[in-house]
Parts: C-alpha cells; sequence; structure tokens
C-alpha cells in the first residue's frame, strides 16, 4: 500500500482510463453480441505468446477489449480462473504516454507497482496481419482495490485507432463510467486519492466515486447496487470486490434504442438519457447507455 503521494504527481501521467477489460467465455459470441448491440467491433487480435484474444470494441480516445481464450495450453494471466466463475468486467488499463515514466512516478510515490513490460499482438486485418506493442505496468491489487488495474503506453496507436472502428450505429462515443461492489466503499477511498488526487475523490449515500480525468470509477455495496442501476431484474451478485457495471456515452440515446430494438435486444430506459442493457446479453455487463446533457 503506497504510504504518501504528493497530490496530483502521479495524476500527471496518467491521463485516465485507456480501455475497460471484459472477459467472455466464447470470444466470437462475445463479438456477434455488441454488434448486435450497435457496436462496431475492429478485427481479431491475437497476443503473442498468450493464450488469449480479444475484440475491441474503439472510441475516441478509449476503448472497450473483449477478451478470451483460444489456446487453453498457453498463459491466460489468469482469466482461465476468472471465467470458472463468469464473465463481464475483470479491470481496467490507465493510459500513459510513457510506461517509464508511469513505474517511476508510483515508485517516487511509494505506490506497489512492476517494472514495465512489453506485449504485442497479431492484429488481423483483411490485408494482412499488423503488431500494435503496448508497454505494461501492473499495480498491486492493494493500490486499485475493486478494480485490477495496469498503465497502458501505446506504442503504435495508429494501428489500434482506426477511423471505421470509432463510429458506432449506436453512436457510442467513449467509457462514462465503471462500478465495482465492494465490502465497504469508505475503505477504497484513501488508495485511489493517492493514486489521482484527493481533490478528485468524492464519497457520500454509500458511494465513493473517483474522477479519472476521464472515465468515472464507482464503488458501492452489493445493497446499493440495485439503487444505483434500477430497473433491471436479476442482476447478480458475486463475492467482494467484483466489477458488475459499465456506462458509455451516445451521442443520441434515442439511436442507441432504435438500434437495440430492430435486433430484440431487451433493455429498460431510465430516461430520456440513459439505457440499461442486461447483463444476459452483454457478456455478464450490467451495460449502460447515456446521452449527455451539453
Amino acid at each position: 500500500m503506497a504510504q504518501s503521494s504528493d497530490n496530483g504527481a502521479v495524476r500527471g501521467v496518467i491521463g485516465g482510463i485507456d480501455h475497460a477489460l471484459v472477459g467472455v467465455r466464447d470470444l466470437e459470441q462475445a463479438r456477434i453480441a455488441y454488434q448486435r448491440l450497435g457496436f462496431t467491433v475492429s478485427p481479431r487480435g491475437r497476443h503473442i505468446g498468450w493464450g488469449t484474444a480479444n475484440y475491441c470494441i474503439m472510441f475516441q480516445h478509449d476503448y472497450i477489449e473483449l477478451l478470451g481464450i483460444i489456446d487453453p495450453d498457453k498463459f491466460s494471466n489468469d482469466l482461465d480462473v476468472f471465467l470458472q466463475t463468469r464473465e463481464g468486467l475483470l479491470g481496467a488499463a490507465l493510459a500513459t504516454d510513457d510506461a517509464a515514466v508511469a513505474a517511476r512516478a508510483f515508485k517516487v510515490n511509494g505506490i506497489e507497482a512492476g517494472e514495465p513490460r512489453g506485449l504485442q499482438r497479431v492484429l488481423e486485418l483483411p490485408g494482412g496481419d499488423v503488431l500494435p506493442a503496448f508497454k505494461l505496468v501492473h499495480l498491486d491489487p492493494s493500490e486499485t482495490p475493486g478494480i485490477p488495474a495496469f498503465a497502458c503506453q501505446h506504442l503504435t496507436r495508429e494501428m489500434v485507432w482506426q477511423d471505421p472502428w470509432i463510429h458506432h450505429p449506436n453512436s457510442a462515443q467513449g467509457l462514462r463510467a465503471i462500478t465495482a461492489v465492494v465490502e465497504d466503499p469508505s475503505a477504497v477511498a484513501l488508495p485511489y486519492a493517492r493514486l489521482f488526487g484527493f481533490d478528485r475523490v468524492r464519497a457520500g449515500d454509500g458511494v465513493v466515486e473517483v474522477d479519472s480525468g476521464t472515465a468515472w470509477l464507482r464503488f458501492t455495496s452489493a445493497d446499493q447496487l440495485q439503487r444505483l442501476h434500477p430497473g433491471l431484474e436479476d442482476v447478480p451478485d458475486y463475492p467482494r470486490p467484483w466489477i458488475a457495471a459499465l456506462r458509455v456515452s451516445v451521442a443520441n440515446v434515442e439511436v442507441a434504442a432504435a438500434y437495440l430494438r430492430i435486433f430484440s435486444q431487451p433493455f429498460v430506459q431510465d430516461s430520456h438519457h440513459l439505457l440499461r442493457i442486461s447483463p444476459e446479453v452483454t457478456c455478464g455487463v450490467l451495460l449502460e447507455l447515456e446521452e449527455l446533457s451539453e
């Protein structure tokens, strides 16, 4: 656990949430499921040296990664263990422009983290495979309670962010919030304040909210989850902590709703600006689409 941190010192090298990770048991079925929800899904990527592959839902500044196992005999970074219990949100990547600088900032501020490690994947494009590359710095779980996290530097952004992939029939624009269920929400406030700055953490009414600089991280108890996300039946309850919900901003919620109706996807409209999609059709994610008011 971190012992001290200059307010904002680490925040200066972390630019919010880079992407949210969703663990799925059947990668091809997950791709189809999210396409039916109105998302454009990029071509498949295979992690070099690992047994995992992904499809990504790209937005202008961040994305959702659908992550599955295609070779169970190879390293899966414990995805196999996670999938024994459930599908759904399994962690978040923090955006950084320089993994080495981020690792040093973590160390200087007493935040436990590993050294930068390289990762590549084979991105299967119609014109031939390309090799996006990344640098990752994994944080100790105690530093981001409730949401396993690592810092991610993209070395080949032009391969991952391609214009056709960031336009979605449901008008999706980007990550808005991630909600985790924890035993004691108040206990997560200090670790996240050390990471993002004390001015970016607020607590009240059984919820702790953290402004990452882009998407919000929200922490609540199991009995408060239904209050935060009303209207859906049979919302699961897993051993705490677990990550329950993902909110995505859309340009027009009525466009999103119309697309869901066309493909007979069940949802609940909470207001004129927000609709909620059942985890049954989103690979375990309580997914919300929100039109932001100007």
